[in-house]
């Protein structure tokens, strides 16, 4: 089966149903994950738009997406709500009316969080005022709409204000990442030199892990210049694999590269590349396994949270690492003793290399993936096709993880070991995840296989 979603073709189908004259066709909108994949790519837009940090674009889509699913757990006792099972997050009544619709308040709940943590509120305002003006035309009646709308704000509030609770915003004025001297130290990197991204990441409130360097790497190869040593061959893997790639690991590389800092100069000119983040690409495979499992609004609120909080928790896992071992990146270590000329597939992203984000990233959202779905569990992954890029398909959600990691060697971005070291970490991670929080009573791995 072959699914791929993009926002335009949504929208058209919603177009194409508000000609519908009968009074029930917004039950039938309502019904599906559609609306919650429009919202999400909407989103995911808007990210790209106002240029987030990996980290930060992780923070947005796990708030927005508990918020849908807390209604989603109010409206289906087989679903149990994040209350009590996330760090500082507390269960809460709400009032809820007795004429309401869960899948528009969960929606309504979505566009709220979510615009509080972007800039561009009005992308979001827009979106979500096209679709609800739908759903009145489609015949949705005037009190059910509010009534919704007002439930799915209430529980926004809650999660809104569990979210300013976290650090982020105190995080905001922490001093910058100071360059080092140190010859294995990090350093800013061709063509923007931008400064280290994100360095007090770790300072955010985790999720569900404990603490940030719960699942501590090894630590990174000692460094060295000297031919012969780990390190020196570490780098000439580097080096002698970018020189003679097949086309096919060029295509893994272009895929997967998901650097939202990429930019071009041409002349004086320096412009950026649209470019989606490496969580924005797996909450789009979320949002494709679902619609390919044919779950409905529910299960795509839990595909979506479940997702996102792995992924929320492996950034700032990732992130503590970084900036404990700030390594120098392949880049600017082949350059200064290999070879000053050469230059990597892909554009290095602005922060240190150890471990591999790609890596821990996808792996962890792998593994709360594989728990919702099974293996093996074939998908189109359509994600990059609206920036230019072809699917691609796959077997399982740690087969993509698998060649979301080694990507990175190809882009020549990292060494294998921030690569084999973050792909172990992201699933230590995402296994404790999957053992930690429950989305439903009985939900088990492995599960009969769908979707293919």
């Amino acid at each position: 089966m072959r699914v791929i979603v993009k926002n335009s073709v949504i929208l058209l189908f919603l177009s194409l149903i508000v000609a519908c004259k009968s009074s029930d066709t917004y039950k039938n909108t309502l019904a599906d994950g559609e609306l919650l994949i429009a919202a999400q790519l909407q989103l995911t837009d808007v990210i790209i738009h106002d240029i987030f940090s990996p980290p930060v674009a992780s923070r947005i889509y796990a708030y927005s997406s508990i918020a849908a699913f807390e209604v989603a757990a109010l409206a289906d006792p087989s679903y149990q709500s994040f209350g009590g099972q996330l760090r500082g997050f507390e269960l809460t009544g709400y009032d809820v009316p007795a004429e309401v619709d869960f899948s528009l308040a969960a929606l309504a709940a979505y566009y709220k969080v979510s615009t509080a943590l972007i800039f561009s509120e009005d992308m979001m305002d827009t979106h979500r005022d096209g679709v609800f003006a739908t759903l009145r035309k489609q015949g949705m009646p005037k009190k059910l709409f509010e009534n919704s709308v007002a439930l799915g704000h209430a529980v926004a509030d809650h999660v809104i204000a569990y979210s300013k609770t976290d650090n982020y915003h105190e995080s905001r004025s922490f001093e910058k990442y100071s360059i080092s001297n140190d010859p294995h130290s990090w350093q800013p990197t061709p063509p923007h030199y931008m400064e280290g991204i994100e360095p007090h990441w770790n300072k955010i409130r985790t999720l569900v892990i404990e603490k940030p360097d719960q699942f501590i790497s090894e630590p990174a190869t000692p460094f060295s210049t000297e031919p012969g040593t780990q390190f020196y061959e570490e780098a000439m893997e580097v080096f002698t694999v970018t020189q003679s790639m097949t086309q096919e690991q060029k295509d893994i590389a272009y895929f997967w590269d998901c650097n939202p800092y990429k930019v071009n100069i041409k002349g004086h000119v320096m412009f950026a590349e649209k470019k989606i983040t490496p969580g924005g690409h797996w909450m789009g495979i979320a949002s494709i396994a679902s619609k390919t499992a044919g779950q409905d609004w529910k299960g795509m609120a839990e595909t979506l949270a479940y997702t996102s909080i792995a992924l929320f928790d492996a950034f700032i896992a990732c992130w503590d690492e970084k900036y404990r071992s700030v390594l120098i990146r392949p880049e600017t270590y082949i350059n200064k003793y290999i070879d000053e000329d050469w230059l990597p597939l892909l554009q290095t992203p602005p922060f240190p290399e150890y471990t591999s984000g790609h890596s821990v990233a996808s792996n962890a959202a792998a593994e709360a993936l594989t728990k919702l779905f099974g293996e093996p569990f074939h998908f189109v992954d359509s994600t990059e096709v609206a920036y230019g890029l072809p699917i691609r398909e796959f077997d399982s959600f740690r087969h993509a993880a698998d060649e979301a990691a080694i990507s990175r060697l190809y882009g020549g971005i990292h060494y294998m070991p921030a690569i084999v070291h973050g792909s172990t970490k992201g699933k230590k991670l995402g296994e404790y995840i999957k053992n930690q929080v429950e989305t439903r009573s009985g939900l088990a791995e492995n599960v009969e296989v769908v979707g293919k």
